[in-house]
């Protein structure tokens, strides 16, 4: 039997949109993942106080947008415990669910760029692989903190997303939404009628 690979793709999902789809997909084709775990976050260590939604919203939307891709699926592991909540724990915590199951942690190239940053970042290598997606005016390579984290460009896989650009991102589909512009073909139909539904990110 071949070893189960899941991809694990954190985030506030403040709102779900375009991109965070895409960055599954892409990473779970191109690693060939059996699932992504979509892992919203109940406590955010950098953005403490500066969630737009609250969780139970913000739960209801992820759940809408990954409905019907039956490889898309929503871990509880940040919602379910007291925060904050960092992702070498997080990563943890899905081996010990997972104990032979193969981790990639799905970032973004801004988080490869600051990963000497994060908490216990040694740690969060040891427990999974990173799946690393490279926009097409991204200058990272898997290499550019082996000084600081030794062995780590032997961790990375770098998945190209020339298709994706700085501004598709949850902050630009709110900033427009505030301005009241539209946000059709940003966010899945489902999580648009929610916002409508809910007046959110007024």
């Amino acid at each position: 039997m071949s070893q189960t690979r899941i991809g694990i793709l954190g985030g506030s999902f403040d709102p779900p949109q375009l991109g965070h789809l895409i960055l599954a997909e892409y990473s779970r084709e191109t690693l060939n993942l059996d699932c992504i775990l979509f892992v919203p976050v109940g406590d955010h260590p950098v953005k403490q106080g500066d969630l737009r939604t609250p969780l139970r919203q913000r739960l209801a939307m992820l759940k809408l947008a990954i409905a019907g891709n039956r490889h898309f699926r929503i871990s509880r592991v940040d919602i379910d415990r007291a925060g904050p909540h960092y992702s070498a724990d997080t990563v943890k915590i899905i081996r010990a669910q997972q104990p032979k199951a193969q981790l990639y942690f799905v970032m973004g190239g801004d988080n490869l760029r600051d990963l000497p940053t994060w908490e216990r970042p040694q740690e969060l290598m040891c427990c999974c692989r990173l799946a690393v997606m490279r926009r097409a005016d991204e200058d990272i390579a898997p290499d550019m903190h082996d000084d600081v984290l030794p062995g780590l460009s032997q961790q990375v896989d770098m998945i190209n997303v020339p298709l994706l650009s700085v501004w598709l991102s949850s902050t630009h589909v709110v900033s427009r939404l505030r301005a009241g512009h539209s946000v059709r073909y940003l966010v899945p139909d489902a999580v648009l009628d929610y916002i409508r539904a809910h007046n959110l990110y007024r």
